[in-house]
């Protein structure tokens, strides 16, 4: 790619504290696109802008309100990323009515907010855009203690869908990236035990989990102008994990 082929353009990135968030916000600052980043953390928020000059928003994606009063306030944006998570490990048997709540409001509710404000500003516009929604291979499988985490994932899936169908004829492009564990500050917490991510390592061909950086490469290719093509498409980074 050209080193500044995103010179020019808004991103919105949520998530962009840590982790594959922070790695999408840094790369899309190297090659020339202006980035609006959005967490939860003031003090990632501070340590991102001191590294790229960001403009940053501090939000708990979790308030639904707060959520769209962010969206509004990072407007106009030309493409955005929703990569802002979270989970609780619990079994299923275990799994709380509100920890189910609260990782279905992050990891489901706010992509959808963010996006409904983003989209109907483009539209409001009459400019084309692109929007990445960072999901997981854990849309298509089950994995133990991640009954809440494993649903969110496949509700975000579907809202790609639903969005590549409706705003498609717009102009706007939605499609979503699923890595398999990609070795952020969460699932480094999640899969620490050599017990538990053995057996996940051994059901991927290429033999490592993802880095942050593996999986912004491809969001940043879906936000350009070479995936132009691209819309509605559940693409995994996952080192050939789902083909085993």
């Amino acid at each position: 790619m050209d080193g500044r082929d995103f010179a020019g353009r808004r991103v919105l990135v949520t998530g962009a504290g840590k982790g594959i968030g922070r790695a999408t916000a840094v790369m899309l600052h190297r090659r020339g696109a202006e980035v609006i980043a959005a967490t939860r953390s003031a003090e990632d928020l501070k340590e991102l802008a001191a590294e790229i000059g960001c403009r940053t928003i501090a939000v708990d994606l979790g308030d639904p309100e707060a959520t769209r009063r962010a969206a509004i306030a990072a407007l106009p944006v030309d493409a955005l990323v929703n990569c802002a998570g979270t989970t609780t490990l619990e079994s299923f048997l275990d799994t709380s009515v509100d920890s189910f709540d609260a990782i279905m409001a992050v990891n489901a509710r706010a992509p959808m907010i963010v996006a409904q404000e983003v989209a109907r500003d483009m539209i409001r516009r009459g400019r084309p855009g692109a929007i990445v929604n960072v999901s997981s291979v854990s849309s298509a499988i089950g994995l133990p203690d991640h009954t809440a985490y494993c649903a969110s994932k496949g509700a975000l899936d579907a809202i790609t869908r639903v969005m590549a169908v409706e705003l498609g004829p717009h102009g706007i492009r939605t499609n979503s990236v699923n890595p398999v564990v990609t070795l952020t500050p969460m699932a480094v917490k999640a899969w620490s035990d050599p017990a538990k991510s053995g057996p996940m390592l051994g059901r991927i061909p290429l033999g490592r989990f993802a880095q942050p950086d593996d999986v912004a490469e491809v969001i940043l290719y879906l936000l350009g102008d070479a995936a132009a093509m691209m819309n509605g498409a559940i693409v995994p980074v996952d080192g050939g994990f789902l083909a085993t």
